[in-house]
């Protein structure tokens, strides 16, 4: 079963949450059943989650939220596409859906929004699962080396075949073929009368890695309170010393590496990222 919730986020934007499975029953009648909300990544969807949505399931209603400006979410033209509005956005999605206090999961910019959620609403947070996102600044290089990645794309991919060929094998900045990544961005892919382009909005996607980029998150990091979650694959964007330092900084930080990972850790290596997250979650429990 998939099922869309419509809702409202900050300033009225409307955001599309999916449930991948259907939440399950409290031990006993009434019992309330914990939430969880998973927060892709910039440029990802919250199908990225489908996988991870389903066996959560089994314990909590697990919902996954397309953030503003990507999949059937709104793309309003200006944004705001800024950290506040972000969070803003997750903030109404636990509020609105009943899943406080939840387990965030988040990758990348849905990791960084995740942790300023718990981080300003205590209250709303359990615990959180932090998957390669760095709370140092990637800086002005980073930006620009990103800008020309981004420029570069082929648009419109003339097939679905052409998209998985291109970020799985052909993309430069590849150093060697990455299957699982050519899957991830078909899966952000639409068919438009010229051919295959992206669901997401690619103003919104420049906008939104603005206003994070030239910034630390260090402070912020330092204000979670609940049990958190470090996530990282080998050949991600997050190096493993700026991992544990984030581990070392967190009141409640716990380390995981998912070998053979990239950045995509959730999506790349489904068996290890569960094996990974599955147990701190249970310890939540006990």
């Amino acid at each position: 079963m998939v099922r869309r919730i419509d809702m409202a986020g900050a300033g009225g934007v409307r955001l599309a949450a999916w449930e991948f499975a259907d939440p399950p029953k409290g031990k006993r009648e009434g019992e309330p059943v914990p939430g969880a909300l998973l927060l892709h990544g910039l440029m990802g969807r919250a199908a990225h989650w489908a996988r991870t949505a389903r066996w959560l399931s089994a314990t909590y209603h697990a919902v996954a939220l397309d953030q503003r400006g990507h999949g059937r979410s709104g793309k309003p033209a200006e944004g705001p596409y800024t950290l506040d509005a972000y969070v803003a956005d997750a903030e109404a999605a636990v509020e609105r859906l009943g899943l406080a206090p939840a387990v965030l999961v988040g990758h990348a910019l849905g990791a960084l929004t995740a942790w300023r959620l718990a981080a300003r609403r205590p209250d709303l947070v359990r615990a959180l699962v932090i998957c390669d996102m760095r709370a140092s600044a990637p800086g002005e290089r980073a930006q620009r080396a990103w800008e020309e990645w981004f420029a570069s794309w082929p648009l419109p991919f003339p097939t679905l075949a052409d998209v998985r060929q291109w970020f799985g094998e052909d993309d430069p900045v590849l150093e060697r073929p990455r299957p699982a990544r050519g899957d991830y961005f078909a899966e952000v892919m639409a068919e438009r009368a010229d051919g295959w382009r992206p669901v997401f909005s690619r103003r919104a996607v420049r906008m939104s890695r603005e206003g994070w980029v030239y910034d630390a998150h260090w402070d912020e990091l330092a204000q979670v309170r609940c049990p958190t979650l470090v996530v990282r694959g080998p050949d991600g964007e997050l190096g493993r010393a700026e991992a544990q330092e984030m581990v070392r900084v967190l009141p409640h930080g716990r380390y995981a590496e998912v070998p053979e990972a990239g950045d995509l850790v959730h999506y790349d290596r489904p068996d290890g990222w569960r094996s990974a997250v599955e147990p701190f979650l249970e310890s939540l429990a006990r």
